[in-house]
């Protein structure tokens, strides 16, 4: 019995933590599909798209430095992993009027992954 349970709360976190992504992963990603734009670390700068530093439970159209469409500024959109993961499925669809230029992944994995790595860039409480 104790097997059994132990099996299963095994299945029960390793799912949890596979659903948050992987960090390591989400490093490989980051350059490829968003660093022609955007920035993340300690020198990020705001480029063609704003630096990401931070980015969750920050409203939309708010990062410094950076000049934002009115669709984004007027969104109302404060970024999560809920609104993150829909944004970046669909950019144009979500904010209608988005400067963004992404055709959208749909990749659950690999939105996970990234999800994760921009997730180790919010600062610390």
């Amino acid at each position: 019995m104790k097997t059994t349970t132990t099996l299963i709360l095994a299945l029960i976190f390793s799912v949890n933590a596979q659903a948050d992504g992987d960090p390591e992963a989400g490093a490989k990603i980051f350059p490829r599909l968003c660093g022609g734009c955007h920035q993340v670390g300690e020198s990020a700068r705001p480029g063609f798209g704003p630096q990401l530093n931070g980015i969750f439970g920050r409203a939309a159209g708010t990062s410094s430095n950076y000049v934002y469409s009115e669709a984004m500024k007027n969104s109302g959109i404060t970024w999560g992993r809920d609104s993150l993961t829909a944004y970046l499925k669909d950019p144009k669809g979500v904010v209608p009027g988005t400067r963004m230029i992404f055709w959208g992944l749909s990749d659950e994995e690999k939105l996970n992954n990234l999800l994760a790595y921009l997730q180790t860039f919010q600062p610390m409480p």
